[in-house]
């Protein structure tokens, strides 16, 4: 009985760590970054790259976005107790002590990731791998977050830099060829309504904590003004990539994941509450996959 107590302890910690790791690294943002950038090596004409070179580039835009987000939740430790969504991530409950070693570690893994783009890939990719987590980590977090309501504005640019980064492992042109170019564009507009959406949600919150979230700063109704807008541009430029030779595939993740953005847009702007707010937030991550998938599954097909 003792050892299966000693058991059912190890699989709690192992649990416990792991949930941490998920919590302070943002992997599943993380997961989401590196297939933008896998997406933008597959939309990019040019010479096939192994699979070892592909692996690379997944693993130096996992471990890019993974330091960006250990460093937000490094720095953001005093907003994260004042916010009920975030009171209990790491850095807040003592699980991870914030010190001086977690800055050399984020370095660290940043370095590493630059490196193994520079080495295995080309200079661009690797110039974009650090770009995407020094706009989140240091632009963003550091000197936006707290000073604007156009934060996140900015911020978008995070995301643009992974499928960037995944065209210039296959083609280092500048500029870059026009359908990564264009998703590269998408993410950047698609990234304003869906933190917006979750700050429209959680105003109080955001407001508790001195964000000065668009939300907070204008209002729901200018918000959810702002946020149909976005969506509407988003809808039009995700489907441009069409006139440069993508197909129908990617033409039906596009229509679906943005008309159900939109619809739920509009719905929000009709009535902007937080429970309408909350369902445009997940319908942003529906249209991502959808985009992303139609984008990866056209090349497939």
């Amino acid at each position: 009985m003792e050892g299966k107590a000693r058991v059912r302890q190890g699989g709690g910690a192992v649990g416990a760590a792991a949930a941490h790791a998920v919590s302070v690294f943002k992997l599943r943002i993380g997961a989401a970054i590196t297939l933008s950038a896998l997406v933008g090596l597959a939309v990019t004409d040019g010479p096939q790259l192994g699979a070892g070179k592909v692996a690379l580039l997944a693993v130096a835009v996992f471990l890019s976005s993974a330091s960006a987000g250990a460093f937000n939740q490094y720095f953001e430790r005093d907003i994260d107790a004042r916010m009920e969504r975030t009171r209990r991530r790491p850095f807040v409950s003592g699980a991870c002590r914030a010190n001086w070693r977690w800055l050399v570690a984020i370095s660290a893994m940043l370095a590493i990731a630059v490196a193994v783009a520079a080495v295995s890939l080309n200079g661009l990719a690797a110039l974009y791998v650090f770009l995407g987590a020094f706009v989140y980590g240091v632009i963003y977090t550091v000197w936006l977050k707290r000073r604007t309501a156009l934060n996140i504005v900015v911020g978008g640019l995070a995301g643009s830099f992974a499928v960037l980064a995944g065209s210039a492992a296959v083609d280092p042109s500048v500029p870059p060829h026009p359908v990564p170019l264009l998703l590269a564009l998408a993410l950047f507009f698609w990234t304003p309504p869906h933190f917006w959406s979750l700050a429209a949600a959680l105003r109080a919150d955001y407001a508790l904590a001195g964000v000065p979230m668009l939300p907070v700063v204008v209002g729901e109704r200018a918000t959810a003004a702002a946020i149909l807008g976005h969506t509407v541009v988003l809808f039009a430029v995700s489907l441009l990539p069409i006139a440069f030779g993508m197909g129908w595939v990617y033409f039906a993740g596009a229509a679906v994941g943005g008309g159900l953005f939109l619809w739920r847009s509009l719905a929000l702007f009709r009535h902007p509450t937080p429970a309408a707010a909350m369902a445009n937030f997940n319908a942003s991550l529906a249209q991502l996959g959808c985009l992303l998938a139609g984008a990866m599954l056209d090349r497939l097909a």
